[in-house]
């Protein structure tokens, strides 16, 4: 396959040039300009982050984006799909407040919000799964697949589960709808090491499935008969107490986050954008945000979203690790293993190769690129 075309730029700029001025440009000259979309319904799909988290993108980045397609003739919207677990999107009111409540509105963004699964995160349509091996068809936000161009927006991070998340994290998990994020969470339950537990119950104020109770001995108990394998639990516990049953689980999500994306954006223009900034070690899924475990590094975007998060692995590869966080602190340790990445040095019990290796195979992109560095 030939090799696909990244387009980057750092975030240095000149006193007469915003970020939001160069991310256009930037965009620009990575072709975005060349899909028609005159009349067109255009979905940006991005994530509006936790209450209470401050690591996700900006809605002036949106608005960037936005304003090009509307240069463009199309008419954008913003979108994300509601929430396994209760926190405060799990449902399309909560979600529209949060999105509000962290600046995403028509003013900042200039154009519309829609929840893609409607009010309660049942408004979904089965989607065929492009040479897919483990689901043949995936349950997908309604209005994602009514969109006639699909843009993902990402914020380049690290993952307590899926290693780090980028595009196919945006788009494939981002895009289900609740019976899609179970239908991708469902082949592996954790369990708690006993011996390493230290009851603090950090992992119980972070699941959202009420799962996790307290023994005689103050030891986690996680019930199976409850626990719907989301794995947030996992990236709370800070003392390593925590671990999937299933050794193949990471692997697996990230195998159905490459065939959701699939799903999402086969038959119609797409184009993807990532943002490697604020690069905390866990999902802006949750209520806060650790501090950067990696300097900010710059934007990049693609028609291709594999080859896209390969350039941003590899980029995030060649950073030095901040010191003071999550990743330094690890590596610092007496016995640290080196996994020899930064999303397994930071979050050990996690696997990322598998995602993009299994999106090669069905057909999402390439990990081949070139790189082509913007100014």
């Amino acid at each position: 396959m030939e090799k696909s075309k990244v387009y980057f730029t750092d975030f240095r700029t000149q006193l007469d040039v915003s970020l939001t001025v160069k991310l256009q440009k930037l965009i620009k000259l990575a072709g975005i300009a060349s899909i028609d979309m005159d009349g067109k319904f255009v979905a940006i799909k991005m994530h509006f982050g936790e209450l209470g988290n401050l690591a996700y993108l900006r809605p002036n980045y949106a608005k960037a984006v936005a304003d090009v397609v509307k240069e463009k003739g199309g008419m954008p919207f913003l979108t994300d799909c509601n929430t396994l677990y209760p926190g405060s999107r799990k449902h399309a009111l909560e979600h529209l407040d949060c999105a509000n409540i962290n600046g995403f509105n028509t003013i900042t963004t200039g154009c519309q919000i829609i929840i893609a699964d409607g009010l309660r995160g049942t408004d979904d349509i089965t989607v065929p799964v492009p040479n897919g091996e483990y689901c043949k068809e995936a349950y997908i936000g309604r209005a994602v697949m009514d969109a006639d161009v699909f843009i993902s927006l990402n914020h380049f991070k690290g993952h307590e589960q899926a290693g780090f998340g980028g595009a196919i994290k945006n788009i494939g998990m981002g895009c289900g709808s609740r019976a899609g994020k179970m239908q991708q969470h469902n082949y592996g339950q954790p369990h708690v090491k006993t011996d390493l537990c230290r009851g603090c119950k950090r992992c119980a104020k972070e699941c959202g499935s009420d799962a996790i109770v307290y023994q005689d001995d103050n030891k986690a108990f996680i019930d199976p008969d409850k626990c719907k394998g989301c794995g947030r639990c996992i990236g709370a516990c800070a003392f390593d107490a925590i671990e999937n049953n299933n050794d193949n689980a990471p692997q697996m999500l990230g195998r159905l986050m490459a065939e959701y994306s699939a799903a999402v954006i086969s038959g119609r223009p797409n184009f993807h954008i990532s943002l490697i900034t604020d690069v905390s070690p866990n999902c802006d899924c949750h209520g806060e945000n650790d501090a950067p475990i990696l300097p900010d590094i710059g934007m990049l975007a693609s028609f291709d979203p594999v080859a896209l998060d390969m350039a941003c692995v590899d980029l995030c590869q060649k950073a030095e690790p901040i010191r003071n966080s999550q990743l330094g602190d690890n590596m610092a340790k007496e016995h640290f293993h080196d996994h020899g990445n930064v999303w397994q040095n930071s979050n050990p019990n996690t696997s990322w190769a598998e995602t993009l290796e299994h999106a090669e195979k069905i057909g999402v992109g390439t990990r081949e690129y070139e790189l082509i560095t913007m100014k």
